[in-house]
């Protein structure tokens, strides 16, 4: 992070410091801040960054080694717990006498992802005479807006996980055509080795989903009990991956297909009525950036979601229209969310989200999503994922 930058935004905020803070890997995004994701620190530290002057390091005797030189200010150590509460006195009693700090923190946890700081870890600080806002502006602003670099390894991660996507349905059809069925966890093992041979990573394999399996938005494929993809099936493919680089970007799909030439009337009208629902997503977002208006992430899932709604389906699009992605796949940006949250963030430029609305009726052997991600851009929103527009017919 640009330290200039990042304190002229706390004066605008009117906050007297960012206070950082972890204790094993609890608050991912504190890592992410210092780029400390990997490195062996299993005690509490706290890093505060003010408005004004240097920042401030308090970590444990035996892990002040594992903070790299890069992380800039003063360093202070503690080993018991009498030291521990009296280097923290000191570091927050140097705040002005406002002492307004930012932390990993959201009343009343209405954002989870905000709230990455435990409840009596905010009481400590308070007790020590500081009021805890949340971080959540601060975190958009500077760990969640993507670069050039990033763009492109999401650009390209996302042409290599259509790629994948393609060759799977064809591998599916191609099985069907030899008299043989294919299993869920088989197609799910042939797409991992295709992200292996593109030079991608993924913190989870895809999902392989056929008929009622595709009515669960967070199936896993088994081997354990492998599920065969025979003629006259719906399968639901949702791949994500991002190259090896450590600053790289997630691209996260999702396709739908049938394993015939002639798919029921019932899928295929649930197929429109979910890729025009993605589609109005997108025309809500450039009609914003048209009119000069920042939106907050709910506003659009509310679109998305009264059109579904419209249609009759709407107690069957049950998650958020659409997540943040970073560097994690589900990152801590703002979220297209008035269902699981009231995500009121704005949409500012630099962030990167999925559109990815669906209806699921499991019971009814059916479940059908689209999912695209949208990055926003200096021009504008951009869609570098290609969006489906018609079922794959995997014959």
């Amino acid at each position: 992070m640009d330290l200039p930058t990042l304190q002229h935004a706390l004066v605008s905020l009117e906050l007297d410091g960012w206070l950082l803070y972890d204790f094993q890997g609890q608050n991912p995004t504190a890592l992410q801040a210092l780029g400390l994701t990997g490195r062996m620190l299993t005690r509490r530290w706290f890093y505060l960054i003010p408005a004004r002057g240097e920042p401030r390091l308090l970590v444990h005797a035996v892990e002040i080694g594992s903070f790299p030189a890069e992380v800039p200010g003063v360093r202070a150590s503690y080993a018991s717990r009498q030291s521990f509460r009296t280097e923290l006195e000191r570091l927050v009693s140097d705040l002005p006498p406002s002492r307004r700090v930012a932390m990993e923190y959201c009343p009343l946890a209405t954002i989870p992802a905000l709230s990455r700081v435990d409840a009596g870890t905010v009481e400590l600080v308070r007790s020590l005479g500081a009021e805890v806002v949340s971080s959540g502006d601060l975190v958009q602003r500077f760990l969640c807006r993507w670069d050039r670099h990033q763009l492109a390894s999401h650009v390209r991660a996302a042409r290599a996980i259509d790629a994948a996507k393609d060759a799977a349905f064809e591998q599916i059809a191609l099985a069907h055509r030899r008299g043989i069925e294919p299993t869920e966890h088989g197609i799910q093992r042939f797409l991992s080795q295709r992200f292996e041979e593109a030079g991608l990573v993924a913190d989870h394999p895809p999902i392989v989903a056929v008929n009622a399996h595709a009515g669960d938005p967070h199936y896993e494929p088994s081997e354990a009990k492998p599920t065969p993809i025979r003629p006259g099936d719906l399968v639901l493919i949702d791949l994500w991956a991002k190259g090896k680089g450590p600053r790289d970007t997630y691209a996260d799909i999702t396709w739908v297909g049938f394993c015939g030439k002639q798919p029921p009337a019932k899928l295929h009208a649930l197929f429109r009525i979910v890729a025009e629902a993605r589609d109005l997503g997108v025309q809500v977002l450039e009609r914003a950036w048209r009119d000069g208006r920042v939106l907050q992430g709910w506003e659009v899932d509310r679109a998305v979601r009264d059109q579904i709604a419209a249609h009759g389906y709407g107690d069957r699009f049950i998650h958020r229209l659409g997540h943040s992605i970073g560097s994690s796949v589900h990152g801590d940006g703002a979220n297209l969310d008035d269902l699981e949250t009231h995500d009121t963030r704005p949409l500012v430029q630099g962030l990167a989200f999925s559109i990815e609305p669906g209806i699921y009726l499991p019971e009814e052997g059916l479940g059908v999503r689209s999912e695209i991600d949208v990055v926003l851009t200096e021009e504008g929103p951009r869609v570098f994922t290609p969006a489906q527009h018609e079922l794959v017919l995997a014959a």
